[in-house]
């Protein structure tokens, strides 16, 4: 219930700009970090959306400061925005490696990115931060999102959705299960754009949207509850398609979410998974 009402809030309070910084290239450098500091899947998720959540409060701050010293048309102005972009993408590695740092810093207190493996990946790549350059970085993520850094992610929709379902007795062996998860949730995130591309075209029956159903739809894309039923469901029709009708009959007695929704999520994820059009 506790999810559930944050997901409804998150999706209540959306941003225009959601999902602009969940781009392939970006999940792709986020989870190669990750894993080359040896830190648990759950770090990586968070990172994804710290470094989304900080971005878009970035800009939205820089166009409201921007929109107010419009006051009087000078000169500086196009420079002003000008050197505003400079600054978001010549600082964008060092905040995603800071998003990194913190997400670490929240799932493994034993195993954190400290300040010396962060520098050494930074300078491998030519720049030339400090140590206290490094910690103010935080610090501007940290205030930006009020220190409010601590969100849920789609793994523990996963993890405790499957709890439930252990609990209510679906018989499916869960540690292959769990696993299989987690490799369909690292899928969905890089190719989160054709995945709900081809969602939205299924909803719409119309293979070219226009853009307020695009506009419209940016809730779908961003609820975490239909996310992980769609996983656990395409995961159970991977491993055990016998189980797979009661599985999304718990799955929608649980989150209410209609068994047509969850059906159009995992014929998506495996028509890409695939590669194929085949029902």
């Amino acid at each position: 219930i506790h999810l559930a009402t944050e997901n409804e809030q998150h999706l209540g309070e959306l941003s225009d700009r959601a999902g602009c910084f969940k781009e392939t290239q970006i999940v792709e450098f986020i989870f190669l970090l990750s894993e080359k500091w040896h830190l648990d899947q759950s770090a990586r998720y968070q990172a994804v959306e710290l470094l989304e959540r900080f971005m878009i409060k970035q800009i939205e701050q820089i166009c409201k400061s921007s929109r107010e010293n419009v006051t009087s048309r000078e000169q500086g102005q196009g420079s002003s925005w000008s050197s505003l972009k400079d600054q978001i993408y010549d600082t964008f590695v060092l905040r995603l490696v800071s998003c990194i740092q913190l997400a670490s810093k929240l799932s493994l207190h034993y195993h954190i990115v400290n300040s010396d493996t962060a520098l050494k990946f930074l300078q491998s790549l030519k720049y030339s931060y400090t140590k206290q350059e490094l910690l103010e970085s935080e610090l501007a993520v940290l205030k930006t999102l009020h220190f409010q850094i601590n969100v849920s992610t789609p793994l523990a929709y996963v993890e405790l959705l499957l709890e439930v379902l252990g609990h209510n007795s679906c018989l499916l062996p869960a540690k292959p299960l769990h696993q299989m998860c987690m490799q369909l949730l690292d899928f969905s995130y890089l190719t989160r754009d054709t995945i709900y591309d081809t969602l939205l075209k299924i909803a719409i029956e119309n293979s070219t949207p226009n853009k307020l159903q695009v506009a419209k739809f940016l809730t779908v894309k961003e609820d975490f509850m239909l996310l992980a039923v769609g996983i656990i469901s395409t995961s159970v029709f991977i491993l055990n398609p016998g189980h797979w009708k009661q599985v999304v009959e718990h799955l929608n007695c649980i989150t209410g979410i209609t068994s047509q929704s969850i059906l159009e999520f995992s014929y998506a994820v495996l028509k890409h998974i695939l590669g194929s059009t085949t029902p």
